[in-house]
């Protein structure tokens, strides 16, 4: 017995000194989409940001296709030691149960921390008939059902237009695209109606008058882009699409290493200099009580329980 509680003891400190001397390699930060995106533009202020204070460079690594879906599945089949961990979103770890996953998102991994909330605006054409979502509303009424055409780039897209649909009777036609990118392409040729898409990707565009924005599709205006009115001060209450950022790691991943990370994160978020390119981006910055682990695990939880429903009664599958 003296042997044994002597091999646990040592096991132990062992375990206690790997975590306190980790990382002593660098840490792989998986983006679960092409270069070039809000998604990967926040890793990379982040992962450089972050360097100082793990003592260890954090490397961003590309994995495009099926939605992020497989990317987050490369994360749920890594080791569990801190080594590689991802930037998920509502598409990836919420979203994407439209796609067949050899992986649960509820139980294989670790929350490190929530990173920002993303706002989501309902954007139209140039020279579309209305100025906001009241007038949106009464031109769909006015017109045969499908006349108006919605994007359709993703999972958050299409179950947003579903609950348009659902909360004032009108109908559109959706118009499937594979990514942000080719959608705001039609957008700006005018082949396209409507379109929701991250502040990030569309406030260029907006400003210089080349889409109109209709709504923050968000419960409360942003603190980056205050002036624009949320969903139900534009005419439809109760219209929200979520977006965010949040750091997560294979389940199993000790809590010392969860911790380092989340303390990286956290003063990186704490950076004024960071906090202002967030801003330039139209991301705000997550409540400190939601940049904890425990904070994007209530988070998480809630985004399920709230959106699951609504996709599997809509029967969005992956096309």
């Amino acid at each position: 017995m003296r042997k044994l509680a002597v091999a646990i003891l040592l096991a132990l400190a062992a375990g206690a000194a790997g975590a306190q001397s980790w990382p002593v390699r660098p840490v792989t930060l998986i983006v679960p989409f092409p270069p070039g995106g809000s998604t990967d533009t926040a890793a990379r202020i982040l992962g450089e940001r972050m360097r100082a204070p793990l003592g260890q460079t954090v490397v961003i690594e590309n994995v495009g296709g099926a939605g992020g879906s497989i990317a987050v599945g490369r994360v749920a089949r890594a080791s569990p030691d801190g080594y590689t961990i991802d930037i998920g979103q509502w598409d990836t770890h919420v979203g994407s149960i439209i796609y067949p996953l050899n992986y649960d998102l509820q139980k294989d991994f670790e929350p490190i921390g929530l990173i920002s909330n993303n706002p989501q605006l309902m954007i139209a054409r140039k020279g579309f008939p209305a100025d906001d979502l009241k007038g949106l509303v009464a031109y769909m009424k006015a017109n045969p059902p499908g006349h108006v055409t919605f994007v359709d780039q993703n999972a958050a897209a299409k179950v947003t237009g579903i609950l348009m649909q659902q909360s004032t009777g009108a109908t559109v036609q959706f118009i499937p695209y594979r990514g942000a990118g080719p959608a705001m392409q039609a957008m700006l040729g005018g082949q396209v109606d409507l379109m929701v898409v991250q502040a990030a990707v569309t406030l260029p565009q907006a400003r210089s008058g080349a889409v109109k924005i209709l709504a923050n599709l968000s419960p409360a205006r942003s603190s980056v882009i205050p002036t624009i009115p949320t969903s139900a001060e534009s005419g439809i209450p109760g219209l929200y699409a979520s977006g965010w950022f949040g750091f997560f790691a294979p389940k199993g991943t000790p809590k010392e290493i969860i911790a380092r990370l989340n303390a990286a994160m956290v003063q990186a978020l704490a950076d004024p200099a960071i906090r202002g390119r967030f801003s330039d981006l139209g991301l705000d910055v997550a409540s400190r009580e939601q940049q904890t682990p425990e904070g994007l695990a209530a988070f998480h939880k809630g985004e399920i329980e709230k959106w699951w429903p609504i996709i599997k009664a809509a029967g969005i599958k992956v096309e």
